[in-house]
């Protein structure tokens, strides 16, 4: 009986739906998130830009950064796929206050990412991208 009670709640625990998380945006104008694990941090510009920064579309711009094993930069804006930068000058990761605990889903303009122990995961429509110390995926 044990065994048949812990079982359902394991699936359980696996069905319960992602908890909605808000962060508000700096004084700058974007919001900044982390991983628990502090090995990928994330920047969000909203449409139209900040004071400081203005994407190269005018749209919206989500911006993802992961450090180990290899620093990679992936940057995904309003339209067309995610882009993955390898050489990426300004690293600069993971110094915010707001984590992205796991389980959590965020969702802000036309982004949606979701924190897993096993990595990010964030989209926009049909395009998207993973970060994880296993691999990057961009699609």
């Amino acid at each position: 009986m044990i065994r048949i009670a812990t079982s359902a709640f394991a699936l359980f625990a696996l069905a319960a739906p992602a908890l909605a998380v808000e962060f508000e945006p700096n004084d700058q104008g974007f919001t900044e998130f982390n991983m628990p694990s502090g090995n990928i941090g994330c920047f969000y510009v909203p449409a139209g830009g900040t004071d400081v920064y203005k994407t190269s579309d005018g749209g919206a711009e989500l911006s993802c950064d992961l450090v180990e094993p290899s620093y990679v930069r992936v940057m995904m804006g309003e339209s067309g796929k995610a882009e993955r930068i390898t050489n990426v000058g300004d690293a600069s990761c993971c110094g915010a206050d707001n984590i992205f605990e796991y389980g959590e889903v965020w969702s802000e303009g036309p982004f949606s990412c979701i924190s897993a122990i096993t990595g990010l995961t964030c989209t926009r429509g049909t395009h998207g991208f993973s970060l994880s110390r296993k691999a990057v995926k961009v699609y």
